[in-house]
């Protein structure tokens, strides 16, 4: 590898800040009209407080759904059929759907990637702002009001008060996806999922998302997990990485490792297909075929098809997640010949 991601974000000051929420053996599986497929595969990760973990991979490799599953906002279709997610050592998965509201907010706060679909049309922008503040805080509509234009100053939306009294249609789409934001950390979240939150906005707006999102880490101490396909994003904002494939964690450790010298085929096809040193004529890199149907992932290995390091072995057994190094885990039978290439 000759890239250089050393620009990936450093840890947080504290070299062992208490973990916020530790997701094991989660699995998800959603009913079809030929029978029910498993579209999340025994995942796991952790993140610890004032620290991002990114979740990186392809479109359709599970991400999305993972962290439906967390917050329980998965289709009818969907169901968790495995695993625990303890968020400051509560079981999540374990609470009744009362308990579960009480703490979104407080306990886990959503960014969606479509801003103008998750805020509601008819409702003012102060108002939808306003609300965690009076259900879960009890607050005056005065004095949610009130938190709720701080809020909006804090984010960056200019002239807040005024501003409080339009509708969501009336804001641009990066100021939306501020606003979106407001709402995730409102109520100062332990920990916040941030779905694709820069998708469809231009370059120089998602840049200052982004941002955004890493100045209130830090000085809320959230644990961020970052949904994404985005590897710049990875290397510039993520502590930790974890990538997917076909429903599966397939690596992870920390970013400047795993994408200085990646230990499985699928993380290593993804950085070299990243055209930073594409001279003009040359071909691209990409990685062959596309990732597998849920509901028609290969035997042994699900990468096999598209690896280049595949063999027999790779089709008769599924690679376990083995650690590799301390704090480094990978899911490939050959990861030793990555590293020693």
């Amino acid at each position: 590898m000759n890239r250089d991601w050393t620009g990936a974000a450093a840890a947080f000051d504290d070299p062992a800040p208490p973990v916020a929420m530790e997701v094991t053996g989660l699995s998800v599986e959603i009913r079809t009209p030929t029978g029910s497929a498993r579209v999340v595969r025994d995942v796991g990760f952790s993140v610890r407080a004032g620290q991002t973990l990114a979740l990186l991979g392809e479109s359709g490799c599970g991400k999305s759904m993972t962290a439906q599953a967390i917050v329980g906002l998965l289709d009818p279709v969907a169901d968790v059929v495995g695993g625990r997610v303890l968020l400051e050592g509560r079981d999540v998965l374990a609470m009744s759907p009362a308990e579960r509201r009480r703490i979104a907010g407080p306990g886990i706060g959503v960014v969606f990637q479509d801003a103008l679909t998750a805020l509601n049309p008819v409702y003012t922008v102060g108002s939808q702002l306003a609300e965690p503040f009076r259900i879960h805080e009890k607050l005056s509509r005065r004095a949610a009001t009130e938190k709720a234009i701080e809020l909006m100053e804090r984010v960056g939306i200019p002239e807040p008060r005024s501003r409080a009294k339009a509708y969501p249609h009336q804001f641009s789409g990066g100021m939306r996806q501020r606003l979106l934001i407001a709402m995730a950390v409102a109520l100062r979240p332990a920990v916040l999922l941030a779905d694709e939150p820069t998708t469809a906005l231009d370059v120089t707006v998602q840049a200052q998302i982004m941002e955004l999102l890493a100045e209130l880490r830090r000085e809320r101490r959230m644990a961020l997990v970052l949904i994404t396909h985005d590897l710049a994003v990875v290397a510039e904002q993520a502590d930790q990485v974890a990538v997917m494939y076909a429903g599966s964690v397939i690596e992870r450790g920390p970013v400047a490792e795993v994408f200085g010298n990646p230990l499985h085929p699928y993380t290593r096809g993804l950085l070299n297909s990243v055209p930073a040193d594409a001279a003009r004529g040359t071909r691209l890199l990409s990685i062959e075929g596309s990732p597998p149907q849920a509901t028609s992932i290969p035997s042994g290995c699900a990468f096999r098809t598209r690896c280049p390091l595949a063999r027999q072995r790779c089709a008769d057994e599924a690679p376990p997640l083995v650690t590799t190094e301390p704090g480094r885990v990978s899911a490939c039978h050959y990861w030793k010949e990555l590293a020693d290439a």
